[in-house]
């Protein structure tokens, strides 16, 4: 016998699966991530090469942000060496900078206390083959941490200075994060969306992950996808069901990412201190648009 199901059951089935889609990982995901945030401090505290040193540990990426969900939820913690500031300006601001930093703390020392540290208190657990993060991989009671050495970081202009990090990589590379910025604008925004932008970043993160489980679409970077949503009008939000706010998110992605990078109202990272797209980016437009496609795919959507 065949039962057909109709369009209404259809919907609601749907909907029910987007609602759930809509939450943060699960209580038990929540205190093991707790848990190794807790045990890394404790590492840091106690190694004494970092008595009397100034040194900021702090969550960021997406546990931070409360935009985590199961399959993405490794822990990112930056360790800042708030000793010393690294800084650059704008050409049409002449900042002369401080006094010179005379301390012990340059990018090899702290990373190498850090690894010493990680390994005390988690041994044969750390994995130092990556350029930029210290990995831990832990047990099945936390999660996996990625604990990243940093310094303080300043950007100088005519009319504010802007504060980030700045990380030295192995692979003689560097790099400049805004994590507060990106905090403090997912939060904004999320406010304004009656608290729903978040739900509907898990949402395509989840979407995101079956699709790359299951060989549909290629993984792409979960920070790719806050940024796609965050880049989203608020007015898209307002719709009463969630099957109708991610179609309009995911019409709004495609439609401004088919088309070349235009020259003004670009789109930006969460930190809104770095454009989306640049040619050395990790992902690209036509990234975008290929997910928004695959994603209302895979979606069902008509």
């Amino acid at each position: 016998m065949i039962f057909l199901i109709s369009k209404d059951k259809m919907f609601m089935i749907l909907e029910e699966k987007l609602i759930r889609w809509t939450k943060p990982s699960s209580e038990t995901e929540q205190e093991k991530q707790e848990r190794i945030e807790r045990m890394i401090r404790e590492a840091i505290s106690s190694h004494n090469a970092f008595d009397n040193s100034s040194l900021t540990v702090f969550t960021k990426g997406s546990y931070a942000n409360n935009t985590n969900v199961k399959l993405d939820s490794d822990v990112d913690i930056a360790v800042e060496c708030t000793e010393v500031i690294y800084w650059e300006k704008s050409e049409d601001y002449n900042y002369k900078g401080g006094s010179p930093y005379t301390g012990i703390w340059t990018p090899q020392k702290l990373r190498d206390e850090l690894i010493l540290a990680l390994k005390s208190k988690f041994p044969k657990q750390i994995d130092t083959s990556g350029s930029t993060a210290i990995q831990i991989n832990s047990s099945s009671a936390r999660v996996n941490a990625d604990v990243v050495p940093c310094f303080s970081y300043k950007y100088y202009t005519k009319f504010s200075d802007v504060k980030g990090t700045k990380i030295f990589k192995t692979d003689g590379s560097k790099a400049v994060n805004y994590p507060m910025q990106q905090l403090e604008n997912g939060i904004e925004k999320n406010n304004r969306t009656n608290r729903l932008y978040k739900r509907a970043v898990r949402i395509l993160k989840r979407t995101a992950n079956e699709m790359s489980k299951n060989g549909i679409f290629k993984e792409i970077p979960s920070y790719f996808v806050e940024c796609l949503v965050y880049n989203c009008p608020d007015s898209l939000f307002e719709s009463s069901t969630w099957i109708e706010r991610i179609k309009n998110l995911l019409i709004c992605i495609y439609n401004n990412t088919k088309n070349e990078e235009p020259k003004e109202n670009r789109w930006l990272e969460v930190n809104a201190s770095f454009y989306l797209f640049y040619p050395k980016q990790k992902w690209t437009r036509k990234d975008a648009e290929e997910f928004a496609i695959a994603s209302w795919k895979y979606l069902g959507f008509k």
